[in-house]
């Protein structure tokens, strides 16, 4: 593709949209950086507007390309699709640059859809193919798409499945479905039509995976020959400590990351990078490690491990995560709470639980709801929990809210609860 002369606004001047605007040009184009926040960060080589969007930046050029936080329905948006301007999402945008004989595969769903891309990302480098792993995830496609990747792995928000321009996969997979973004999407059966049309855009011959048990899902999903399962054949089940699929087993239990919810991600994840050519002989689980702040583990000590998912951000997340722990735990939980949350859904899987400590603004409601103890920050959590935690436990920051009232986000959050329990700052430490 060549931009050469021709006029490029792009709406958003955060980190999608400034990838967006750096591939622009290094395409040719003539680029408008614009946000409607004055104290947006500038960008050298670009027309910056900041504070605002002008009329003649929206209408009067070849294309808007669109950051995930800027919505379809935003006036600016929907003032440049009335004056016949082509407008695609910043994903959109970059797919269409990838050589179409480099296998793509995409991962959306509301939670898990970070592991996932991740795993897979290392399962198909593990096999010696040079692979992408990004999108919504860390490094947006834009600032990676024109290098030379044999396999790309993005993950996708609804976000940006507004726009999705010429997005297209081989490999494709909706995790789950539960309420999020709903400010956004206005509606559930919304917000399930956006992260369906990921499946939509499966090439000819490819897979698109989705959970069985999801009626709006099913419902609202292209009916397609290719179509896998999680939790079914065809598709993959998880059997204990193996991912089995169609045509083979694979074996699960060298798997450094804790709890069963990193199984059943790595074993998603060997039926996406099976379902794009790697030989069942080459997933090597065994060299998979776990994201920061989701089911992290970050040291153990005195016989007592202490596992960061600060990115347990929704009920549902926790509970993923808290459910498949194979040993009784502490478990931190609190922040900044969001509308309608149903805490008494953890019930479920703390049977086991050694305690609860609850921080934060939230503390006091999930403590009602719950049990535990109720303390005023993360801080005084963790020290308690140190108290309570016995060898062969876990202490697990599974916050089930959101991070605003005391932390930037859930990172920093994760970050706080490391230097927390390893001042040294030590990535792992085993002692005793």
């Amino acid at each position: 593709m060549s931009l050469e002369g021709r006029k490029v606004t792009v709406l958003g001047a955060r980190r999608s949209g400034r990838a967006a605007a750096r591939l622009a040009l290094k395409l040719g184009a003539e680029v408008v950086l614009t946000d409607r926040d004055p104290d947006a960060p500038l960008m050298g080589g670009v027309r910056n507007e900041m504070g605002g969007h002008r009329e003649q930046d929206l209408v009067e050029v070849d294309l808007v390309i669109v950051s995930p936080g800027v919505p379809a329905a935003a006036p600016p948006v929907q003032q440049a699709l009335a004056a016949g301007v082509e407008v695609v999402g910043e994903l959109g945008f970059a797919c269409g640059l990838i050589d179409s004989d480099v296998p793509v595969v995409g991962v959306t769903g509301t939670n898990g859809k970070s592991t996932v891309t991740h795993f897979t990302g290392q399962l198909i480098a593990g096999a010696g193919v040079r692979t992408f792993a990004g999108g919504n995830l860390g490094v947006p496609l834009s600032d990676a798409c024109a290098s030379n990747f044999e396999a790309v792995v993005v993950e996708v928000s609804s976000y940006q499945l507004e726009l999705p321009g010429e997005l297209e996969v081989d490999a494709a997979v909706v995790l789950n479905l539960t309420p999020d973004h709903l400010a956004r999407h206005g509606s559930m059966e919304v917000y399930a039509a956006t992260k369906c049309r990921l499946l939509e855009r499966v090439r000819p011959g490819g897979l698109a995976a989705l959970p069985p048990d999801d009626a709006l899902l099913r419902r609202l999903a292209p009916e397609r020959p290719e179509i896998r399962w999680l939790g079914e054949l065809p598709g993959v089940v998880l059997d204990d400590h193996e991912a089995v699929l169609e045509d083979g087993r694979v074996d699960l239990s060298p798997l450094s990351a804790p709890g069963a919810i990193n199984r059943w991600n790595a074993a998603v994840a060997c039926l996406l990078a099976h379902g794009v050519g790697v030989p069942l002989d080459d997933l090597h689980p065994a060299r998979l490690t776990a994201l920061p702040h989701r089911m992290e583990l970050i040291a153990e000590i005195d016989g007592v491990q202490w596992i960061n998912d600060s990115k347990a951000t929704n009920v549902d997340a926790a509970y993923a995560g808290l459910a498949g722990l194979e040993r009784p735990a502490v478990v931190l939980l609190g922040g900044q709470g969001k509308a309608g949350a149903d805490y008494g859904a953890l019930a479920g899987c703390l049977g086991d639980a050694r305690g609860l400590v609850c921080f934060g603004a939230a503390g006091p409601e999930i403590a009602a709801t719950l049990g535990g103890e109720v303390v005023a920050d993360l801080a005084t959590a963790v020290e308690r929990a140190r108290k309570l935690g016995k060898r062969g436990d876990a202490v697990v920051l599974s916050p089930a809210c959101a991070s605003f009232d005391q932390f930037m986000d859930f990172e920093e959050r994760g970050e706080v609860f490391r230097r927390l329990v390893l001042p040294e700052g030590s990535r792992v430490k085993v002692t005793g």
